[in-house]
């Protein structure tokens, strides 16, 4: 599979704007892994890119993604991309075991986190965008309350990277490398 048929699957299931900003948040995340980790990029960036493709259809933990996987295997998705989807989430009972499973579930819900704190900054950019400004915002626990900072935290345990150490700032630097596309350039010259 690569890119053009994944986004196919996206734009043809998500209208909002914001969610496929996300999924691509979460892309770039995994690129960034699977390139840190020597394994395959595209395989990984496909997995990211895809894995809330159901959401507008399937908006209930009940569903989703276990509903979305029937309609990525109909659609001849490779299976490794179908059962890391279904595994990042806690609701299915899939057991995470690869590395990109784990990177998915850990790179999932950092990325909105990450975002609610560039949008808020003032220059809404990712650009000046540093691991203390995300853990200021972490502790107010009204802040961006949708993103669910015990699985942040297992997730990061999970794949094996401390989550202030290191897995915050190497997903900021991921979401760097779209900025534009995520349209948090904000008022900074990348340059």
């Amino acid at each position: 599979m690569d890119r053009s048929q994944a986004l196919l699957i996206v734009n043809q299931y998500i209208k909002n704007p914001n969610l496929i900003n996300h999924m691509y948040a979460v892309e770039a995340a995994m690129r960034f892994y699977a390139n840190k980790l020597g394994a395959d990029a595209d395989l990984w960036a496909n997995t990211g890119l895809l894995h809330d493709f159901d959401w507008e259809i399937h908006p209930t933990a009940e569903e989703h993604p276990s509903k979305g996987a029937e309609i990525l295997r109909n659609l001849a998705v490779p299976e490794v991309i179908v059962r890391a989807i279904l595994s990042h989430g806690n609701r299915d009972g899939i057991v995470r075991e690869t590395p990109m499973e784990k990177a998915l579930y850990a790179c999932d819900e950092i990325t909105g986190l990450i975002t609610a704190v560039a949008l808020v900054r003032p220059s809404r950019s990712l650009y000046d965008l540093e691991p203390k400004s995300v853990k200021k915002k972490w502790k107010d626990k009204a802040f961006a309350a949708g993103a669910n900072r015990k699985e942040i935290e297992d997730g990061a345990l999970e794949f094996g990277v401390d989550l202030w150490g290191e897995h915050v700032e190497n997903v900021i630097l991921a979401m760097r490398t779209i900025a534009p596309q995520l349209g948090l350039v904000g008022n900074l010259d990348p340059s």
